[in-house]
């Protein structure tokens, strides 16, 4: 059960419960979609049109870019950033799932409104996204910056990585597009939390003869309700990355634009269904 319900009290989580459960749900998908997490930085920041018929830019197709970076850079090179990655996914997941128990029992009971209506897990989700980010935003800039950087490798490690970027940077250089990313948090966090409640109420419940069922309901309601919430708004993330390698020289010299006023202005020239959702 996602989020306080007073009527099935048996199948509430405590806050420290969704935090584990949270923490471990994002470890495993880290994992499993690190190496697309890497391919899809790489379009992000890659300020050529993309297309197969005129490949201005150096990556140009899914297959393309795949063959690219293992020719170049080997298997490993689709784990970049995985150390980071897996904190931030860690992290993010214990407050966010953690926050939202919490606002959730809070509105129960403190407000006359039903915890588990849509509108409530819109503005829940939101606010534990946006709590989330600001203790993760730094996790975020260096995920990012691994997975933009080529061979030869401009951070050897997080430890190299984080002091070269302290030094420098200065420590407002781990919060770069914090700003469009709470921009973009909120409305996708609460609209995937929307989405799954409200898909979780359009589909049948599972049956009682075993729980096989709801997981798979629960699998369809989330995937469906993630792919909805990221296509909406996807465009926001891609300003995020292109502000997070600002200062970082070796990614400038090959990706261009690291200003969000730069950003907006290039992007905005060029096709929208290329710039923003052939990636």
């Amino acid at each position: 059960m996602v989020g306080f319900d007073p009527r099935t009290p048996g199948d509430t989580l405590a806050p420290e419960e969704a935090a584990l459960a949270g923490s471990g749900a994002g470890m495993v998908t880290r994992a499993l979609i690190n190496p697309l997490d890497v391919i899809k930085i790489r379009f992000q920041l890659q300020i050529e049109r993309v297309s197969s018929l005129h490949p201005e830019g150096k990556y140009h197709g899914l297959f393309q870019a795949s063959r690219c970076i293992l020719g170049e850079e080997g298997l490993p090179a689709f784990w970049k950033g995985h150390v980071p990655a897996q904190l931030l996914s860690v992290c993010f997941g214990a407050v966010q799932f953690a926050s939202f128990e919490f606002l959730t029992e809070a509105v129960h009971k403190s407000t006359p409104y039903d915890s588990q209506m849509a509108g409530i897990h819109f503005i829940c989700g939101g606010l534990s996204a946006c709590s989330a980010t600001v203790v993760c935003q730094p996790l975020d800039t260096l995920r990012t910056r691994f997975a933009a950087q080529g061979e030869p490798k401009v951070y050897h490690n997080l430890r190299h990585a984080v002091s070269t970027m302290y030094r420098t940077g200065g420590p407002l250089t781990f919060y770069r597009g914090l700003a469009p990313t709470l921009v973009a948090v909120f409305p996708y966090a609460g609209l995937q939390f929307f989405f799954y409640r409200l898909f979780s109420q359009l589909l049948p419940p599972k049956s009682e003869g075993g729980n096989s069922g709801g997981n798979v309901r629960s699998l369809l309601c989330g995937s469906t309700a993630g792919v909805l919430s990221k296509s909406i708004t996807y465009p926001f993330d891609l300003f995020k990355k292109r502000l997070q390698v600002g200062g970082f020289e070796e990614a400038r010299v090959r990706f261009g634009q690291v200003s969000m006023t730069a950003a907006l202005q290039m992007l905005f020239n060029q096709s929208f269904n290329q710039s923003f959702f052939y990636k």
